[in-house]
């Protein structure tokens, strides 16, 4: 079992940047696939970043070059820096852990962009 808490959302005008943070329990965090995603108002949850246990990242399309994804094997945390928002990036943003058929959710947090 392993429990995800994420922090770091809030609101900021277009433009701006927020970094968001998933802090992880267990002690086998390294071994996790991690990932954020996020879910709009009246839109299907969508994935915006992934780092595999090795280090590789994949990012979705609408955000490649603004948003960067990292971990810290260390601090069982995984981050994901967002740059040159936009109004449409406003979105609850949620956590993920994934190591074979497993995969858990945070209850994500709060990124609301003004324009």
């Amino acid at each position: 079992q392993v429990q995800l808490v994420e922090s770091g959302g809030g609101l900021v005008q277009a433009g701006g940047s927020l970094r968001l943070s998933c802090a992880a329990s267990g002690s086998i965090f390294s071994m996790y696939a991690m990932a954020w995603y996020r879910q709009g108002p009246g839109k299907q949850r969508e994935l915006v970043a992934a780092v595999t246990s090795g280090g590789r990242t994949n990012y979705g399309d609408s955000v490649k070059g603004r948003f960067g994804i990292s971990r810290d094997n260390a601090k069982n945390t995984v981050y994901l820096q967002m740059n040159s928002l936009k109004p449409e990036d406003t979105a609850v943003y949620y956590c993920n852990a994934k190591l074979t058929t497993y995969s858990y959710w945070g209850q994500g947090t709060q990124v609301t962009v003004s324009s």
